[in-house]
């Protein structure tokens, strides 16, 4: 026991700083993607429901495609790919090289893909609003953005809550993904020290039990917040 305190511990020696520090990344990884996901999902969902019919096309050609592509695909094209093109751009401009930040590349993809996902969501919990209650409220003048706020994402928030907190612990668990590019998130700084240290099972079981620790909380938090959405929804 000693010896475990002592390698994932904060001593000298011990690797709970980096730990630590990984698991931070992962955080703004998690939210940061979360935040984009949300954004993209709910425009794609709103160009699939009222867009013109090109732009609801190719908002289900995006979907289509990013639920079809591994998100560890998308990261190595994104990463290596956009390095090179930026580069390419960059020399053209007559600046230098310019290397991607791993953590805004993990961002950006997971975020895109997590979008598609959220878009699917929001579809269905915006098309189970009754229709009754938007002709009211364009009945008393509401339209765009206001109707959306005041109306439409009262109503949906509490249908849609379940599937965002299921993409939000599957985006946890995604964004160990973007090691392969050498960021230092949890999963990163677990393999480095088990490399250094020859104590592969204790770090893996170490990173193991974070994720599942935040996996934990995250339940936790969702199922409060759940509660207190369901309680502005009358009972049936």
């Amino acid at each position: 026991m000693q010896s475990y305190l002592d390698l994932v511990g904060f001593g000298a020696q011990g690797w709970g700083p980096a730990l630590l520090r990984g698991l931070l990344v992962t955080l703004q990884i998690s939210f940061g993607a979360f935040l984009v996901g949300m954004l993209i999902g709910l425009g794609a969902a709103s160009a699939k429901l009222n867009g013109p019919r090109p732009l609801a096309a190719a908002a289900r050609g995006y979907t289509t495609l990013c639920r079809a592509v591994p998100e560890l695909l998308l990261i190595l094209l994104l990463y290596y790919v956009g390095s090179m093109g930026l580069n390419q751009l960059f020399a053209w401009l007559g600046y230098g090289d310019v290397k991607l930040n791993g953590t805004m590349v993990a961002i950006a993809v997971l975020g895109l893909v997590q979008g598609a996902y959220a878009s699917e969501i929001f579809r269905g919990a915006i098309q189970a609003i009754p229709y009754g209650q938007i002709e009211a409220a364009r009945a008393y003048g509401m339209h765009g953005f206001g109707l959306f706020r005041r109306v439409t994402l009262p109503i949906m928030a509490p249908n849609a809550l379940a599937g965002m907190a299921n993409l939000w612990v599957n985006l946890i668990k995604d964004s160990a993904l973007i090691s392969v590019v050498g960021t230092n998130e949890l999963l990163y700084t677990a393999k480095q020290a088990a490399g250094s240290t020859r104590h592969y099972l204790t770090f893996y079981l170490t990173a193991a039990a974070l994720y599942y620790l935040l996996t934990v909380l995250s339940n936790l938090f969702s199922g409060w917040l759940e509660r207190r959405f369901r309680r502005w929804i009358p009972a049936v």
